[in-house]
């Protein structure tokens, strides 16, 4: 069952320790498995994740929140505080020294946020706020960037930048993008100010693309052309609900006849095991099409 291009995400299962998590996913079949959050810090976290890789052979990948902190807060890169940035930052740090560890090659984090969101707010409407001038946030996120990109390069981890989702609701309540990186021009802006990889959140896009106004399919092939790390999951548009891959959805169909060679997937599907287990199988057999 198991392509060496597609992980699941840890968060497609709902457990308080990630030990639970990644034993779930195994039951099910799956042996390339991408740590994200959701789950609880705890003693003996690491250990063990290293003795659950050794016993079932796995691959892992880190993501954004994980390894998750002992108190929770919202990890952004363009944070005006500078008490708030830096604690994003020696988060991420402290997640490239874990991923060198578990011999993870790739971690994805999400792009900077014009104000800081507090914690109940993330994947919800968002309260106004005053909002910092976009130059100043890819200011600060690109400095934010440089110094990860130093110390990511010497323990041989490659960082990623994900696209963030601007839902219909946040976009009419702030009446402009209080997000980085969101479609194709603000996400290219980014990368080369960074010199950073993209990691395409495909259910990210979706959203985004309904909320501004633009053409989903136009973008994802577009984007899809300069990532070799995808975030799949599909919904309605109007929010990222990650819900499961259909074979009759808008989605697939482009996917179908993109380039997918040399890429690898992380599936973030939400909605059940069968759900899970049909799009692993969907993304599956669109691989062994183009091998």
């Amino acid at each position: 069952m198991t392509h060496p291009a597609i992980f699941v995400s840890s968060s497609c299962v709902n457990r308080r320790k990630i030990k639970d998590s990644v034993i779930s996913l195994v039951e099910h079949g799956y042996r390339n498995i991408e740590l994200s959050g959701g789950t609880h810090a705890y003693d003996q976290m690491e250990q063990d994740l290293v003795e659950l890789k050794q016993k079932y052979n796995l691959r892992y990948r880190c993501h954004n929140y994980f390894p998750p902190p002992t108190r929770h807060f919202v990890l952004n890169l363009s944070a005006a505080e500078s008490v708030e940035r830096g604690i994003a930052i020696k988060h991420i740090k402290s997640a490239i020294e874990l991923s060198e560890r578990l011999e993870a090659d790739k971690l994805g984090i999400h792009a900077g946020f014009r104000l800081q969101p507090k914690v109940s707010e993330l994947g919800q409407s968002i309260n106004r706020s005053q909002l910092l001038d976009e130059a100043i946030a890819i200011q600060l996120f690109v400095e934010a960037w440089q110094d990860l990109s130093q110390h990511a390069k010497i323990a041989g981890v490659e960082l990623y930048i994900e696209n963030n989702v601007l839902s219909a609701v946040n976009y009419k309540t702030f009446a402009a993008n209080p997000f980085l990186a969101t479609d194709y021009t603000s996400i290219q802006h980014l990368l080369g100010l960074t010199q950073g990889r993209l990691l395409l959140d495909v259910a990210h896009l979706k959203v985004s693309c309904h909320s501004i106004g633009l053409d989903f399919a136009e973008q994802l092939k577009a984007l899809i052309q300069n990532s070799d790390y995808i975030h799949l999951s599909d919904n309605n548009g109007m929010a990222d609900t990650n819900k499961g891959l259909q074979s009759d959805s808008e989605l697939l169909d482009i996917l179908s006849s993109a380039p997918l060679q040399g890429k690898t997937f992380t599936l973030e599907v939400y909605d059940g095991a069968t759900s899970l287990s049909r799009s692993y199988q969907l993304i599956h057999s669109l691989l062994e099409q183009q091998e």
